[in-house]
């Protein structure tokens, strides 16, 4: 397809515009970005992902969020340019690099598993601004207290509660998000736990807001049940938009399985990436 023509995808609602850069001719400023992103004035998405060449792996996977800022992993949107990536060159398994890493995809009966990587619990890996216990921060708002703070692809800060329903995650989440501890901001994740196997997930996303689903945002509030002891290494996560199977294997990887859906396709009008739109 030509740099114009985008397609629309979502993995549980969290939804995309895919435009293929691999030519390199088509170049976006955040401002282009945003205006794509809208969802009035534009064609509307969580994340833009921008397909680009890779000599690592089948794709680059460039993930910019909805308010024009670029993101390090993206796992709904990975799923998603796995399943373009087989059906374009056939296959069951697609390599998808990030600015986080290579990612291996595979497709099975239950939908598309990606391996998210090595979670990473460091206090300079999730960054935060200094020294700090990552397994029970010193952060406080409202009804949320003393997060597990973990890297996984993002940053993120995953917070106990008792009903992830009732909190006010829209109003409590962009605070949190740009909070000082935080230098590169952080996704903000609340965590019901049901049972040992069954997590209930709220995330507001940094650059992107509330979203139905986040895909590392799952696979961090499952990482972050198990090191508190409150949930096993492999459960079922249950989002606004459905649910994912989120399992931290013993070699230390994050793998997640979903579905990865089509929308529609179409094109660019190219007064939409003028700049002086």
């Amino acid at each position: 397809m030509d740099e114009l023509t985008f397609h629309k995808m979502h993995g549980l609602g969290n939804d995309f515009v895919v435009l293929d850069r691999r030519s390199g001719k088509l170049s976006l400023s955040a401002a282009q970005i945003r205006r794509i992103a809208d969802r009035r004035l534009g064609v509307g998405c969580d994340q833009l992902l921008s397909l680009e060449p890779s000599e690592r792996a089948d794709v680059f996977m460039r993930v910019y969020n909805a308010d024009g800022s670029e993101s390090g992993a993206c796992g709904n949107g990975t799923r998603c340019i796995a399943r373009l990536i087989m059906e374009e060159r056939g296959g069951t398994r697609a390599l998808v690099e990030t600015t986080a890493g290579v990612l291996t995809v595979t497709a099975g009966i239950h939908g598309y598993t990606a391996d998210m990587g090595m979670p990473r619990f460091g206090w300079d890996e999730v960054p935060l601004a200094g020294p700090a216990d990552t397994l029970a921060l010193d952060l406080a708002l409202g009804p949320l207290a003393q997060p597990v703070a973990l890297n996984i692809g993002n940053p993120h800060a995953v917070f106990f509660v008792a009903d992830a329903e009732a909190v006010p995650l829209a109003e409590l989440g962009p605070e949190l998000e740009h909070h000082p501890m935080f230098p590169e901001r952080a996704n903000i994740g609340v965590v019901e736990v049901r049972d040992p196997r069954t997590l209930r997930v709220r995330v507001w996303e940094r650059g992107a807001g509330l979203t139905t689903a986040c895909g590392s945002g799952a696979c961090a509030a499952l990482v972050a049940a198990a090191r508190r002891g409150l949930a096993e290494r492999s459960a079922k996560v249950v989002l606004d938009g459905g649910s994912l199977r989120i399992a931290w294997s013993e070699a230390d990887h994050v793998l997640m399985t979903g579905g990865a859906m089509h929308s529609f396709r179409g094109r660019l009008d190219p007064e939409m990436l003028a700049e002086s739109a």
